[in-house]
């Protein structure tokens, strides 16, 4: 069976977490991180020198870094519906998944550490506003994205994209802030809540 290291409210945890659900995989889950057990720890950073979570272990296979975790789960699964084999289908969904880690995650984080987390260090109100509107800004890419796929991120059905930009539009959503009017967003947000696993772990009440 394999192990899933790292917290459960963590938001990169809680997308692989929603995967295994989604994969009706079973795992046993150890909580690591703030108000847990300690990255920092040796043990872990034998395992992940960035002292970050999630980690998986699968048997003698240790991989770090979620959205890579999640395209080896599905491989692994053999569920090329949610990560197709074929070259350029596969691209698409692995683009959308990297515009998610790097560029809207960049995005939301001055604003969301502010108005969600309460940071001390994070209450600008220059670099707050000009985060929310960062933020709002790459929703409205994602917007454009979701009317010319057909109602998914990178196509017409439920794809690995949508596990990882479905916890990000969860997270925009439950932010205390000013929103775009998003209606292909909040009409795929309202789609993804009729997923058992995304309710257990992406719209939990857990922004």
């Amino acid at each position: 069976m394999i192990k899933i290291l790292g917290k459960s409210s963590s938001i990169n945890v809680r997308k692989v977490l929603w995967l295994c659900a989604e994969l009706g995989l079973p795992y046993q889950q150890e909580e690591w991180g703030s108000g847990h057990r300690s990255t920092h720890e040796a043990q872990f950073m034998a395992l992940n020198p960035n002292a970050m979570v999630p980690v998986l272990v699968d048997g003698d296979f240790v991989l770090w870094e979620s959205n890579s975790i999640c395209r080896y789960l599905a491989a692994r699964q053999q569920r090329l519906d949610l990560l197709p084999a074929e070259p350029r289908t596969r691209a698409h969904v692995e683009q959308w998944m990297d515009w998610q880690a790097t560029e809207l995650n960049n995005a939301w984080r001055y604003a969301f550490m502010g108005l969600v987390r309460n940071s001390s260090e994070h209450q600008d109100a220059a670099q707050l506003a000009a985060s929310v509107n960062r933020w709002n800004r790459h929703m409205e890419i994602l917007e454009a994205q979701l009317l010319s796929a057909g109602g998914y991120a990178a196509g017409a059905s439920f794809s690995l994209a949508d596990v990882v930009l479905g916890l990000s539009v969860h997270r925009w959503t439950a932010t205390p802030m000013e929103h775009a009017d998003l209606p292909a967003v909040r009409a795929y947000y309202r789609k993804l809540c009729e997923r058992p696993g995304f309710m257990l772990h992406g719209a939990n009440g857990i922004p």
